[in-house]
């Protein structure tokens, strides 16, 4: 078997042999002088995937070759059901601080590994790191036998874990190949199924915020990652949910903590809510804990209304060696110097979409993106790995598309650490927010469901 062989293969179109597929991937894994497959050669084949795709089978091909490329965690001694969630990522998103505890306390073990961010935001163990104390380097051991504890687990993906994606992802995003629906239902998959949950639940963004800007996009890439599970026997539900605007509130570390914490309070935004009960409802009667969707909100709500909910983040808190006093008290952790609210213009000349003054306003559009771009400028995200974050800053609307609002009256809230950072901030959320003279429709949350 020769590589050129297997890259001229996919060029041409043709569907690939499990064994040619394995065949790469373990070249990519053997280090220096020895690997059978060279960089220039990865690059390539990367490209032939990309411009010709792969069918469901080389995928699910793919998937398996990653996910055992290093090790793969047996969480079969927890339970019949170990549930983990995973997000493509967006602005705002914290689902995963009130899935995991709200889950658990349903009585579904939750085996959650997340990463650190990578552009425009942090990923959610940034965000975690924002309670004093709380650590999410937990080695396996520990992160099984928590799980086994107390029903839950958040930790930092490690990189024994499909360390071929690794590999793969950094040729990708420097040959323009990262685009590709196989390549990236294979980068996400293989991660789950190594992490060794066995009910996955996916949320796939789309929208300005999101990776997939295409809701047919994002739906596609749903189905694929769906039957790649069927597949390798791990049973996945998905759901595609808008991501043009910001989830919730809060972007920003400290912020997004918070409105976690009041989500499971029952006072969170209206978005977040929905988004977690249509996958907490997946997540329990695939789990057999409800008999029908209906049924398990019913749970996920009372759980909430109970206080039980909040009592497993606690417990979740202190299990990893952070500070739940947090929870009676946001000032315990970063917090920015500065708090400057952002009005409706009296007068919205130059205001991008609303030309004249009137005495109301709707909000028509907010950009998830130029909001994110906001908190980046403040410290919040980091261009390289590595980069330092600052947990303090961010962005709290006041306000979500199809919101009516009066002139002077406040669009946002920037938190800030500097005068410059602030109005550097300003310009893109002022950028970012599209008024209109007329209402302005509310966009739905959930977009599709796909289950295989």
């Amino acid at each position: 078997m020769r590589t050129v062989d297997i890259i001229a293969a996919k060029r041409d179109g043709r569907e690939l042999s499990p064994e040619e597929i394995s065949y790469i991937i373990s070249g990519v894994m053997n280090e220096g002088p020895k690997a059978s497959v060279k960089d220039y050669q990865l690059a390539a084949w990367l490209m032939a995937v990309c411009w010709r795709g792969m069918s469901i089978e080389e995928t699910a091909c793919l998937t398996d070759a990653m996910a055992k490329s290093g090790d793969v965690l047996d969480l079969s001694e927890i339970g019949p059901f170990v549930g983990d969630k995973h997000s493509t990522g967006g602005v705002g998103d914290k689902t995963t601080l009130v899935f995991v505890p709200l889950l658990a306390a349903a009585g579904l073990p939750m085996a959650k590994l997340s990463g650190r961010g990578l552009g425009h935001t942090g990923g959610t163990i940034d965000k975690l790191e924002a309670i004093p104390g709380f650590s999410c380097d937990l080695p396996v051991k520990q992160f099984i036998k928590q799980v086994k504890e107390i029903g839950c687990a958040i930790a930092a993906q490690t990189q024994d874990l499909a360390p071929a994606d690794g590999k793969l992802y950094a040729m990708r995003d420097v040959t323009a190949t990262v685009a590709s629906i196989p390549l990236i239902a294979a980068s996400v998959m293989s991660k789950k199924i190594a992490a060794g949950a066995n009910l996955i639940v996916l949320d796939v963004k789309c929208g300005l915020g999101a990776f997939m800007q295409s809701e047919a996009d994002a739906i596609k890439l749903a189905e694929v990652m769906a039957e790649v599970g069927a597949r390798l026997k791990r049973p996945v539900s998905a759901v595609v949910t808008d991501m043009e605007q910001p989830l919730g509130y809060a972007v920003g570390h400290t912020l997004e903590v918070q409105e976690a914490v009041e989500a499971l309070q029952g006072r969170g935004p209206a978005d977040l809510q929905q988004l977690i009960m249509t996958l907490g409802a997946l997540a329990l009667v695939k789990a057999q804990k409800a008999k029908t969707e209906a049924e398990a909100k019913e749970i996920l709500h009372e759980l909430i209304d109970s206080g039980k909910a909040l009592a497993k983040l606690k417990e979740l808190i202190v299990a990893q060696g952070g500070d739940a006093n947090i929870i009676s008290n946001y000032e315990l952790m970063p917090q920015a110097r500065l708090k400057k609210e952002l009005k409706v213009p009296g007068n919205h000349n130059g205001h991008r979409g609303h030309q004249e003054s009137s005495e109301k306003v709707w909000i028509e559009h907010i950009d998830g993106k130029k909001i994110a771009d906001a908190c980046k400028l403040m410290g919040g995200g980091r261009a390289h790995k590595g980069d330092a974050i600052n947990l303090a800053t961010g962005v709290v609307l006041s306000a979500k598309i199809g919101s009516e609002l009066s002139l002077g009256s406040t669009m946002a809230t920037i938190y800030a650490d500097s005068q410059e950072d602030y109005l550097k901030a300003e310009k893109k959320v002022f950028e970012a927010i599209k008024l209109s003279s007329k209402p302005v429709k509310c966009p739905e949350i959930i977009r599709a469901e796909v289950s295989v």
